[in-house]
């Protein structure tokens, strides 16, 4: 007899482009396409909010009803991520429930499945992405949703009595895991209410909850993801500009050295480089207001951790703070090699007058 109800679901997210203008997209996509909300756990009036809300659409608008059991749903934030939900319904004994779950965690053949419908989705969705990126990051996430279990467990009766399953479905593993790896999986967990339960880890986390709570806790966990993402992307961008802004001042052509070409160039990309990163970055982490709901707030906090935002966060921070150092010294250099060639310029003129005065020109 089944004594679980549950939605498992499977969260892909893809780093695409600078930004994706949602109002020409909702526009062409129709009455299909809605703006995402997110599920007030606190009671009294709403308080968790997007501040630019993202389209949401189901797969089969966009030509991708299913992926095999999973239903699809596409999820298009305007800092230019793209998730894709894969759900499906279940209803079955624990050892099932464990064992669909393992099979999910980091499937590499769902996942090719999964980024082939999304480069289908993107062709169709392509006119409002704006500065598309050559390469593709991606993310997944698992979330298994239990809704529902027969008889009814508190938080604490769920944790005991199936504490070693939630530890194995949020590792993967197949074998029984030991007393200290099941009491390091379950340390990172919130109970609001006295029947909720959330224990996140950094590829999957179980939800026990209401439906509804329950969607509302994957709305957090997938935004924590998409900021990961986010943070993933501008670290490697950055990267990869402090190694060609390197180059450029190590190794500059004669001409370059002489006027101070080297650092004007510099200053210029570097200049508009942090711009641009600082305000993206800003836009991705102030998308969700979480103040004031102490619920969502602390799940995001939870998940964060365990995603290891602060580390990404504070390597594009670094990052950052190296271009600036950069910026700074390549104005310097560039008054310095301005002003040389201010004195070469004067020295040149009072040569020159010499020169008129000698031959009484």
């Amino acid at each position: 007899m089944p004594n679980v109800s549950a939605t498992i679901t499977a969260y892909y997210l893809f780093e695409v482009s600078e930004s994706i203008r949602l109002d020409a997209l909702q526009s062409s996509l129709g009455p299909a396409a809605a703006r995402a909300t997110v599920y007030d756990k606190a009671p009294g009036a709403p308080r968790v909010r997007y501040v630019q809300p993202p389209v949401i659409i189901d797969g089969d608008a966009l030509g991708e009803a299913a992926i095999g059991d999973f239903r699809v749903r596409v999820k298009f934030y305007d800092y230019g991520v793209v998730s894709l939900a894969l759900a499906r319904p279940v209803s079955c004994a624990w050892p099932e429930l464990v064992a669909l779950s393992q099979e999910l965690v980091e499937n590499e053949a769902l996942q090719a499945q999964a980024e082939a419908a999304f480069r289908r989705i993107l062709t169709r969705v392509g006119s409002s992405v704006e500065g598309k990126h050559a390469g593709i990051l991606d993310e997944e996430y698992l979330v298994v949703g239990v809704t529902s279990c027969d008889p009814p467990l508190s938080a604490i009766d769920m944790l005991e009595q199936h504490g070693a399953d939630i530890a194995q479905i949020l590792r993967g593993e197949r074998q029984a895991l030991s007393t200290q790896e099941r009491e390091e999986v379950l340390r990172h967990r919130l109970s609001y209410l006295a029947d909720d339960l959330v224990v996140a880890a950094w590829n999957a986390a179980f939800v026990y909850d209401s439906e509804a709570a329950m969607s509302g806790a994957a709305e957090v966990l997938e935004f924590a993801n998409s900021q990961l993402l986010e943070f993933r992307y501008h670290d490697e961008r950055l990267e990869a500009a402090l190694g060609r802004i390197y180059g450029a001042l190590q190794h500059p052509r004669w001409i370059d050295n002489l006027i101070g070409r080297r650092y004007l160039r510099a200053t210029r990309e570097l200049h508009s480089l942090f711009i641009d990163v600082n305000e993206l970055t800003d836009r991705t982490e102030n998308a969700l207001k979480l103040v004031g709901d102490v619920y969502a707030a602390r799940l995001f906090t939870i998940v964060a951790a365990r995603l290891g935002l602060d580390h990404w966060k504070r390597n594009v921070e670094d990052k950052l703070k190296t271009l600036d150092d950069i910026y700074r010294f390549a104005v310097e250099q560039t008054r310095v090699s301005q002003g040389n060639i201010l004195e070469l310029v004067i020295v040149l003129i009072l040569v020159f007058e010499l020169g008129r005065s000698l031959l009484g020109w």
